[in-house]
This record gives C-alpha cells, structure tokens and sequence, in this order.
C-alpha cells in the first residue's frame, strides 16, 4: 500500500491538495489554507512525548502565526478520536487550547504524497511512520520551505517563524532582497545578486557594500 505512492513536493511545486479527516471534522487543503500561509507538520504518533511539547508550544504561538496570515495544519498517523483524547492531554499538560487541526494520516497517504515518511522507521506493527517534517506553503500553494528532524529532535519553533517572516520579507520585497546567516526581523537584508548598482541606488539608498557581490541595507518590517 505504501510504496504504491512517491513524494511529490520539492520546492517551487505545487502543495497537492488532498481531502481528509481531521480532529476538527472533514479537511480540503486548499478551502483549509484559502489566501493563507500554511505551516503543515508531521508527527509519528499521537501520545509521544516530543510530539507534545511540540504541539502544546505550536498553540501557545497561535496568536503570532495568525499574525503572519498563516495556518497552523498538524499530521499525526491516529484516528479523529485518538486525535481528540491526545489534544485534550496536550491542553492539560500546557494549559493552552490547541485551536488547529490535526490531519488524521492512519494509511500514510498524504505524509508519503508529501514526503514526510522515512521507510526506515516502523512503529511496532511494521508500518511506515513519518518524521518530524514540516511544509511551509505560500497562499498560491507553493512549497517555499521543507525541513526534516529525526524523531529524537523537537523542533525549534523560533526557527520556524524566524524562516516565515523571511519568506515573507522577499516576497514582499518583490525578491529583491534575501536574508543572512541568523537574520530575525529589524536586521539588515542582503541585497539581491540581480539588483543592478543603479536600482541600489535609488531603491536602497542606505545601502552598504562590502563586495559587490555583498551589498547589505536596512530594511524597517513591521
């Protein structure tokens, strides 16, 4: 059943869109995301330990990703009623209310379709189980960033809005700008290598250049 199916995302494709059921009842993907950004992320099983910290952590953090116009999409390989008892355990380990959904992947088949799943780990019946994976798409549906962590490492979840606000930075810079090692908003930007010496001028006044191809600018993000 499982190697009837092959990753289909890589960056700059198309998130497929798949239907589901979830925690929170039945799931489209792309009604789910609509014009939003979407943080989609896999965890192996509900009821692990590292999977809690990690989904009471991502809640507690609800109210910045709504900020960034991004939706938060949880993956674990359970049943809607597993979902529900695990996230009841999470709200009374954390006090947080988990507000997302959690997409219930009992077959594997949307974490294989998105590449979350290493065939190497089997959960005590054989099957498959995915990695802590994470997607983030863009409201065109465009895979803009993939991560994998082996399952004895929690994700880190500055990085992950560290990585959006980026995204969000170039895209709203209209990709002339990237950012730098450990770049967080307020820092400088980096100007793109096909911003010519004359658009630096007039676009970037404050500009810096270090080498010409290491050119540095301030850039006020709100």
């Amino acid at each position: 059943m499982f190697t009837q199916l092959r990753p289909q995302v890589f960056l700059g494709s198309l998130a497929p869109n798949f239907k589901v059921s979830t925690s929170q009842g039945p799931l489209e993907f792309y009604n789910y995301t609509k014009d939003s950004w979407c943080l989609f992320f896999s965890h192996p099983a509900d009821f692990t330990p590292i999977c809690t910290t990690e989904i009471g952590a991502l809640a507690q953090l609800s109210g910045e990703f709504e900020q960034r116009n991004c939706k938060l999409l949880g993956l674990s390989t359970n049943s809607r009623e597993t979902h529900v008892r695990w996230i009841q355990d999470i709200e009374s380990v954390t006090g947080t209310k988990v507000k997302f959904p959690i997409v219930c992947d009992e077959d594997r088949r949307v974490s294989t379709v998105y590449g979350m799943i290493d065939p190497r780990n089997l959960d005590s019946q054989g099957r498959p189980v995915p990695l802590r994976f994470v997607v983030i798409i863009d409201p065109r549906h465009e895979i803009r960033l993939l991560q994998a962590y082996p399952l004895s490492t929690g994700r880190n979840t500055a990085e992950l809005l560290r990585c959006l606000d980026s995204l969000q930075v170039v895209d709203e810079m209209k990709g002339k700008v990237m950012t730098p090692i450990n770049w967080i908003p307020g820092d400088d930007v980096i100007l793109a290598p096909e911003v010519s010496p004359r658009e630096a001028e007039r676009d970037f006044p404050n500009s810096r250049e270090i080498r010409p191809y290491l050119r540095f600018t301030p850039l006020d993000v709100d």
